[in-house]
């Protein structure tokens, strides 16, 4: 079975984790290294926090990024009930700029999504106490996060027809995709890039100071 596969957006991936079950339960490892390395082909991923949202059913987050610089990617799973998970190039000169991809997370089956830095992330909650986890690879700061506005006709997301969409009023109020872009507030592709490969050298350096071998 394929444990990884390449989403729409360029540089996000969904990532399939092995699921052992038995008549006590299941037991998955939503992250690993070593797997994460072999199916995105980039260096360690470097975890600077991690934190958890719980969502009643129609809650819809997002589309979060953080400014560029600094940048940061992330590693989303679900760890109870389900939700739709949405990444969103909003990377302006990316070959995919103004793209999404879905992908159906839920806490039966081992499957997350790697967004690299500069893409956007929303999700729907489709069931009650829909808890999400997050790993990032640089700690949150207030002033650095942005959002466009979810229900922006212009992004076209996937909302499922059923769910009735309950926003935050900070996301209410984001920017609509032109907006943003109008107003110079997405991220450069290049930049996310270097941004990119700082972190790669980083955690390079990192490897070798701790006397574990290094991709270079």
């Amino acid at each position: 079975m394929k444990r990884s596969r390449e989403l729409a957006v360029a540089g996000a991936v969904e990532l399939i984790r092995p699921v052992f079950r038995d008549h006590r339960g299941s037991t998955v490892a939503p992250f690993q290294q070593s797997a994460f390395r072999e199916a995105t082909g980039r260096p360690p991923f470097r975890v600077a926090q991690t934190y958890l949202s719980v969502s009643a059913r129609g809650v819809v987050r997002g589309v979060h990024y953080t400014a560029t610089p600094p940048g940061g990617a992330k590693f989303v799973t679900c760890v109870r009930g389900g939700a739709l998970d949405i990444v969103v190039d909003l990377r302006v000169g990316s070959p995919t700029f103004g793209r999404h991809a879905a992908v159906r997370l839920d806490a039966d089956e081992g499957r997350a999504v790697y967004l690299p830095v500069g893409v956007g992330h929303v999700f729907v909650a489709l069931e009650d106490d829909t808890v999400m986890s997050y790993l990032l690879s640089t700690e949150y700061a207030a002033a650095d996060e942005l959002a466009v506005a979810p229900l922006d006709p212009r992004l076209g997301l996937p909302i499922p027809p059923d769910v009735s969409p309950v926003v935050s009023a900070r996301d209410a109020a984001a920017p609509t995709f032109a907006e943003a872009a109008e107003a110079g507030l997405l991220p450069d592709y290049g930049r996310c890039l270097e941004a990119e490969a700082l972190a790669n050298a980083e955690a390079a350096h990192s490897q070798e100071r701790q006397g574990e071998p290094s991709d270079r």
